[in-house]
């Protein structure tokens, strides 16, 4: 078999993979059409109008109507259009978003539509193919595909909060993909297309589908995430090398307080200004973000011991975080 026909071979089966997932798929996805407060006063018609707020894209992912798209799609909004490509248009109702995760889920009135399913984002590999379906600058059901680049990222979201294991990905991706998603050759989401950097080509981000379905669950159940909350105002900071040594601390930083709010749950549990935190419950905390990613996946309104530095000398506190606020 020649080298020349062997290649168009591979590239048939890549072809066949790529247009395989966009016909199993596309209907799944759909164009989101956002008014936001304050433009009802520039467009008194908006109702009658084209929504002028901004657009992104989502995809569905149960028959009933319920949609995941990004936070910073969504957030705010007015009024919410959702177009499908077939052509059929319905008004969204937001059901939650997490801008700290930068994911969303909506609600359209439509039952029996097509679907897709979230895979295990912890499964995918460097290398493999990435296909994304959005609507990048309006472009209703466009197709990119590339591969998965780099697993393992780390983005700050518009919060300012760490969003960690993100997906990097050379799909093509532009403004109005946002939400979309990220699928792989079996035409499952891994992840929720997010972010690219401009004016780089080739370097964009989705956030994996593990995250989304524990943010998705939340948003659910209660409209909001439950995240731990301790009242606290705190920065990184350095430990001294000589009480890192000397008193056996296996962390060289941790988080120092410089404000608290009265009544909260910090102050309640003996808190001062300058106690420097280095663990919750055995876990080490390094930074803010440790801290996050701890009272997001802590059950709030229980109990947890808190390993502090005051004065040179280690002090366990015991601290009930409330439910954020």
């Amino acid at each position: 078999m020649s080298t020349r026909h062997s290649d168009d071979q591979l590239l048939d089966s890549y072809s066949q993979v790529v247009s395989g997932v966009f016909h199993k798929a596309s209907s799944a996805v759909v164009k989101i059409d956002v008014l936001h407060e304050g433009q009802a006063d520039r467009f008194p018609l908006a109702d009658r109008l084209p929504l002028g707020g901004g657009s992104g894209s989502g995809f569905v992912f149960t028959p009933d109507g319920f949609i995941i798209t990004n936070s910073h799609v969504v957030h705010g909004a007015k009024k919410i259009e959702v177009s499908f490509v077939d052509g059929r248009k319905d008004d969204a109702q937001l059901v939650g978003d997490d801008p700290h995760t930068d994911l969303a889920v909506i609600r359209v009135n439509l039952q029996g539509l097509n679907y897709v399913e979230l895979a295990d984002s912890n499964q995918i590999q460097v290398g493999q193919i990435a296909i994304a379906i959005g609507n990048p600058y309006g472009f209703q059901c466009t197709l990119t595909a590339g591969v998965v680049s780099a697993l393992g990222r780390s983005m700050r979201s518009q919060s300012g909060r760490l969003i960690e294991q993100i997906i990097q990905t050379d799909a093509a991706l532009n403004p109005g993909n946002s939400g979309g998603p990220l699928f792989n050759s079996r035409g499952e989401v891994v992840g929720v297309n997010t972010a690219v950097i401009l004016p780089a080509q080739g370097i964009c981000f989705a956030i994996p589908s593990n995250t989304a379905k524990f943010i998705v669950a939340e948003l659910l159940q209660h409209g909001r995430v439950k995240r731990g909350f301790l009242g606290i105002m705190a920065q990184n900071v350095m430990l001294p090398k000589g009480f890192v040594h000397v008193g056996k601390v296996p962390v060289e930083s941790g988080i120092s307080i410089v404000g608290m709010e009265s009544d909260s749950p910090a102050e309640m549990a003996g808190l001062q200004l300058g106690d420097v935190i280095i663990a919750l419950d055995q876990k080490m905390i390094n930074s803010i973000d440790d801290l996050h990613k701890f009272l997001t996946t802590h059950k709030a309104d229980s109990r947890l011991t808190l390993t502090i530095i005051r004065d040179f000398e280690k002090k366990d506190l015991v601290v009930v975080p409330e439910i954020s606020r």
